[in-house]
């Protein structure tokens, strides 16, 4: 199947925006539950150490407290989560070890949140503590090879030394980015109901998830009990990227206290207990070795870097698989360590490999452009490449140097004065910067259902999520083209693991895979309907081959004659038809379907299968530092992107210009602040964990470019919601060097650190 291109309108509005902005989106935790109770954590103080002993008295005498659960109540009664499915393997209440900051050590259930928020406090404990290890440089800290703990090889091809012997110019430097914490409007949330008594009891949990199907199978797991009887719903989650994709080990929780105290119970976690309730990015550390021939050739490029994971779990993102292959080295070389320390298992956080690590790698191509005397982009052109540098496989579409160029007009990248600190506006300095944008084709397997009623409107069903992409709307716009209808007419339902399995959404894998999906299933149903409207002697179209017909704007077109599609679907004797299908990427074994329905996502990554799979972009920002406050202020930002088909470029623009924000405030704003002694977040609210608001935001350009590459998936779609934000932390970086003649490797870079001593010709100490 190879879909045409859409005659679509250039700009569809979300179909669901109005529900959105009016109020009448049911986020999980706003769901109506007759007889709901509410559920508070209480949470350790300390990072490391034994509980030795906790009192419930004071708060199970507060009226309307209904109990307080705690390690003697729920050792050995919950299965122990499953990491990867599961965010870690650390599970609360399954014994008295303290593993990290804020774990869970009591839930306390109570008529009210109110109730059970003052119930919590007067739960008191001792706690045998011990000195926590916090990561990098600390007594305890347990360092390992990646490839030995996570079983992931380190990529690197040819012979690196020889590579170094014929460099004429040479770099190393070291990069280090922080630890960042998912902070979505929507905090975590757990609703639990149970419904029916012993063995057929059936569960039903209202949470925000980016996996539903997955969480129902791991839950299910951990409670003992058959999927069929657990279903996940998330109609709408307010924001995730990666914080809300693996289950924690709340969910259960909430849901066996739910069982046990015999009520819906619902436990919406604090801003402050989300830092550690939830994921987070991981702070890496990074150093970069690159040689170069006078003439601009990289000959030899070494990356290698260290990531700090708790001490339970292996997670690691391994984003030097990316960077190992982005441009033509001639030999290359990484390493990849972590760090296991007193601290909660980290996560997926937007372009979880990719941000870190590309960054590092564009700095590095601009210090390199700049030890060389050559412009950055021409410096990038030189070592554009077709072909993998790791295995020799050709890219199924390579787009990096077009969007250079068309992101480079746009934003007057000939007006840059190469010479740092030489342009300037009064006391303000000005500085230019780009880097790369890069993130993988991912695709994985899917299923959906479409239903076509006799009055032209449409229903498409699948366990996908609207996190805020809009994937409701390219749905309906997938399923418009391949009926020939307006997306108006599309209803989509989503986010319930009760519909056709889809895969996690993440890795913007979920517009190419479920699209997929649903023109399959869209198919299905014209060629079901066709077949019966020509199959007998009684069909209106009989003797007719079934391949002539159309289906265009509600009715059956047969070349000249034509039928009202009610007509028809009451000729063919029914009221609605409706397909199911499957959705199997090349490359993927025939059973992922089957693995899909199981709880997993099968997926094929972008750098596997004969080909390699990215949509690429180019980025550029324009920063000015005022030269007596130190104020930073970027006025400019602009990105041009090739992802494939864009289904919508409304939503697509939207979100490239969320993720270039993000990227603005990755390099200046976000970083979790730990107390190094105590292993413990700081900074656990929304006053201290900066984020950029409306007025640190100039403008924002997106450029889209044309980019017809259907290796991947019949309709040529690539993704994009990750891609937007990587690059742009490494282009502010550059462009403040630009400015001030000085490298700042270290994110975030804030005003306090440019307080650093400086050239006075440039910003003044």
């Amino acid at each position: 199947m190879s879909l045409p291109p859409t005659s679509l309108p250039t700009d569809t509005p979300r179909i669901d925006g109005r529900a959105k902005v009016t109020g009448r989106a049911v986020y999980p935790a706003d769901t109506a539950i007759t007889g709901l109770a509410h559920a508070a954590l209480v949470v350790s103080p300390v990072a490391r150490g034994r509980l030795a002993a906790i009192d419930t008295a004071k708060a199970a005498a507060l009226p309307g407290v209904l109990g307080v659960l705690t390690v003697d109540d729920v050792t050995g009664r919950i299965g122990l989560p499953r990491f990867g499915v599961a965010a870690s393997s650390i599970a609360p209440l399954q014994d008295r070890l303290i593993r990290h900051d804020g774990e869970i050590l009591a839930v306390v259930a109570a008529e009210t949140a109110e109730i059970a928020t003052e119930a919590a406090a007067r739960v008191s404990f001792r706690i045998e503590a011990e000195a926590p290890a916090t990561g990098f440089d600390d007594a305890g800290a347990e360092t390992v090879a990646a490839a030995d703990a996570a079983g992931r090889k380190d990529p690197g091809q040819g012979d690196i030394e020889a590579g170094f012997a014929v460099a004429e110019v040479c770099i190393e430097a070291d990069y280090e980015t922080p630890v960042q914490h998912h902070n979505a409007l929507e905090l975590y949330s757990t609703t639990a109901v149970w419904d029916g008594e012993g063995d057929q009891a059936r569960l039903t949990v209202y949470e925000p998830s980016q996996n539903v199907n997955g969480w129902r199978h791991e839950l299910a797991r951990q409670l003992g009990i058959d999927p069929a009887r657990v279903r996940v719903v998330a109609e709408f989650v307010g924001g995730a990227f990666g914080g809300k994709g693996p289950i924690t080990a709340r969910t259960a929780l909430i849901a066996f206290a739910a069982r046990h105290f015999g009520r819906p119970l619902r436990c919406v976690v604090s801003r402050a207990q989300g830092f550690t309730a939830g994921t987070h990015r991981a702070e890496t550390r990074q150093r970069i070795r690159m040689g170069a021939t006078r003439d601009g050739r990289i000959t030899a490029f070494v990356h290698d870097g260290a990531e700090v994971t708790s001490r339970a779990d292996p997670y690691l993102v391994g984003g030097n698989s990316v960077t190992a292959r982005l441009y033509g080295y001639g030999a290359v070389q990484t390493k990849l360590s972590l760090v296991h320390a007193d601290r909660p298992t980290p996560g997926y956080m937007r372009s979880p490999p990719e941000v870190p690590y590309v960054y590092a790698l564009e700095q590095a191509m601009d210090e390199m452009a700049a030890a060389l005397d050559m412009d950055p982009i021409d410096f990038r052109r030189r070592n554009d490449t077709a072909t993998d540098p790791l295995s020799g496989k050709r890219y199924s579409s390579r787009m990096l140097m077009p969007c250079f160029d068309a992101a480079a007009k746009a934003f007057g990248w000939d007006r840059r004065d190469p010479v740092p600190g030489s342009m300037r506006d009064g006391d303000w300095v000005i500085g230019m910067g780009c880097a790369a944008t890069v993130y993988p084709a991912n695709i994985a397997a899917a299923t959906a259902r479409v239903r076509l009623a006799a009055d032209g409107r449409v229903t498409v069903e699948t366990a996908s999520h609207e996190l805020g992409t809009g994937i409701r709307t390219v749905v309906a716009r997938m399923a418009a083209e391949v009926l020939d209808m307006a997306p108006e007419r599309v209803t989509v339902r989503t986010g319930d693991s009760d519909l056709p399995p889809a895969p996690v959404s993440g890795g913007s894998n979920s517009t190419a895979s479920v699209c997929s999906a649903v023109a399959r299933a869209a198919e299905a149903v014209k060629a079901d309907l066709f077949t019966r409207l020509t199959a007998s002697e009684a069909a209106p179209f009989y003797g007719l081959d079934p391949a002539t017909l159309r289906l265009r704007d509600g009715r059956i077109e047969a070349g000249g004659p034509y039928m009202a599609l009610d007509a028809a679907l009451e000729a063919a004797g029914l009221e609605t038809i409706s397909q199911t299908a499957d959705f199997i990427p090349d490359g993927l074994k025939p059973d992922a379907v089957e693995k899909l329905r199981a709880g997993r996502t099968p997926m094929r990554g972008g750098g596997s299968g004969d080909l390699l799979r990215y949509a690429m972009g180019a980025e550029f920002a324009e920063i000015r530092i005022n030269r007596r406050t130190l104020e930073i202020e970027v006025p400019r930002m602009t990105g041009a992107f090739a992802a494939g088909r864009i289904m919508n470029p409304l939503t697509a623009r939207s979100q490239l210009i969320g993720g270039m924000i993000w990227g603005l405030s990755t390099a200046l704003m976000e970083e979790t602040e730990l107390d190094r002694r105590a292993a413990r977040v700081l900074n656990h609210d929304l006053e201290n964990y900066l984020m950029p608001v409306n007025a640190d935001i100039g403008q924002v350009d997106v450029i889209l470019l044309d980019e017809d590459d259907r290796t991947g998936n019949p309709s040529g779609i690539k993704g994009l919601g990750e891609l937007g934000n990587v690059g742009m932390s490494a282009a502010i970086a550059n462009a403040i060097h630009h400015a001030t003649g000085r490298r700042f490797r270290r994110l975030p870079i804030r005003i306090d650190r440019l307080f650093l001593p400086a050239s006075p010709d440039v910003i003044p100490a």
